[in-house]
């Protein structure tokens, strides 16, 4: 059976939740730095986001000192790729593969200079 990743969806559900994703995107970074992002939200609203993130897996923190480092897990977001998208991934492939070689060959058509009568 499947495993269960309800938890998954549930905190990418939220808009923000996926913009603090996108921050870590980019490589890991403190809590204060996140928050620091979020100016419309309290430091407790981030907080509470970062923590269903956690609870999700799809976020890593350590502790260095009395900074906090929040990294990004993909392994989360991969197991859903692999389960809804994976199976048709061949599929587009090979469609997306074919539409390219009929637009170059249509293009390679048009280049050929015609036989001109004189």
């Amino acid at each position: 059976m499947a495993k269960d990743l309800g938890h998954v969806w549930k905190a990418l559900s939220d808009p923000t939740r996926r913009e603090i994703l996108d921050l870590l995107r980019d490589g890991p970074r403190q809590t204060t730095e996140i928050v620091d992002n979020f100016p419309k939200l309290s430091r407790f609203g981030v907080m509470k986001h970062l923590e269903s993130l956690r609870k999700a897996g799809l976020v890593k923190t350590r502790t260095e000192g009395r900074r906090r480092i929040n990294s990004l897990n993909a392994a989360p977001i991969r197991e859903i790729l692999e389960r809804w998208i994976g199976k048709y991934e061949a599929y587009w492939s090979n469609t997306l593969l074919r539409v390219k070689e009929s637009a170059e060959s249509e293009a390679s058509a048009k280049q050929k200079p015609k036989n001109k009568r004189a």
